[in-house]
């Protein structure tokens, strides 16, 4: 039976970190702001907007909210991201999906700051990444995965490491944010032969595919560390992973359970990067 990487203690201490660091800012007089900008009603989004408020205000810090209709133009909205840019009341800016029709993400990117941008969405801050500059921020999912293993103090250092989902949100930089840890990295994709040959392989798999169970028994074995990054609902209203959750825990070594792995730690990291902001823009 493997041992659950709950994400909560890790979330935890880094929300003990926020809140010191926080609290230090304010005896200078600044407030670490987070500007949420949304553009749809959906009630998944609006419900994410408001723990985030509350999360965040629980730790000293203000958070704004600048919604839009879905039918807004395009310079209006590009022009809201814009004027944030320019606020220095405002140290971090977090970007909700889906976008209105008008925006593309690619605009979207390219018009925010890469020093607001706390959850990674520039090609400045994925530059950063990638380089090691420190620009930016890596976005927040991708380095809860590495928060995680971290505190369960999980080896990372040559060791082989798969991860099977390129996204720019999450695979592709939980792939680099590795790497800088001196693991051995396999990138996995829709078009790669056979992943659960490769998973099997690896001491540390993190499945981010988008996909319900997209990873089963077949890619496991003793001695790994499985990081699950997918959230789905299930028809009887339980909620699950990417990988098979209970072949997980009955081969492998280490697992994140879902609900209350790596979704737990995202917020605190959301946090941490808006007080680590108004750190830079302080200094």
């Amino acid at each position: 039976m493997a041992e659950l990487l709950k994400g909560a203690a890790v979330a935890a201490k880094l929300k003990e970190d926020a809140l010191r660091r926080a609290s230090l800012l304010s005896q200078r007089g600044i407030t670490p702001t987070l500007c949420i900008v949304r553009s749809d009603e959906r009630d998944d989004t609006v419900a994410y907007e408001r723990s985030a408020v509350r999360a965040l205000g629980k730790l000293n810090l203000q958070v704004k909210t600048l919604t839009f209709l879905e039918s807004v133009s395009r310079e209006e909205y590009l022009d809201g991201i814009r004027s944030l840019n320019g606020d220095d009341s405002v140290h971090g800016v977090l970007v909700l999906f889906p976008l209105p029709r008008s925006v593309t993400r690619e605009e979207l990117s390219r018009t925010l700051k890469p020093q607001k941008d706390v959850d990674g969405i520039t090609p400045g801050s994925l530059a950063g990444v990638f380089t090691g500059s420190g620009e930016g921020f890596p976005p927040c999912t991708a380095e809860a995965c590495l928060r995680i293993l971290e505190h369960y103090q999980i080896p990372l250092e040559g060791r082989r490491a798969v991860v099977l989902g390129r996204s720019l949100t999450v695979g592709r930089p939980a792939a680099m944010l590795l790497i800088a840890r001196n693991a051995t990295v396999t990138l996995c994709h829709t078009r790669t032969l056979d992943p659960a040959a490769m998973a099997r392989e690896a001491d540390i798999v993190v499945v981010a595919t988008g996909q319900r169970d997209s990873l089963g028994k077949e890619g496991f074995r003793p001695g790994q560390a499985v990081v699950d990054v997918g959230f789905h609902q299930k028809e009887d209203g339980s909620f699950c992973g990417d990988a098979d959750f209970e072949a997980a825990m009955a081969v492998c070594d280490w697992v994140t359970p879902v609900p209350g792995g790596v979704g737990a730690v995202t917020t605190a990291l959301l946090a941490l990067h808006t007080v680590e902001a108004a750190e830079r823009a302080a200094d």
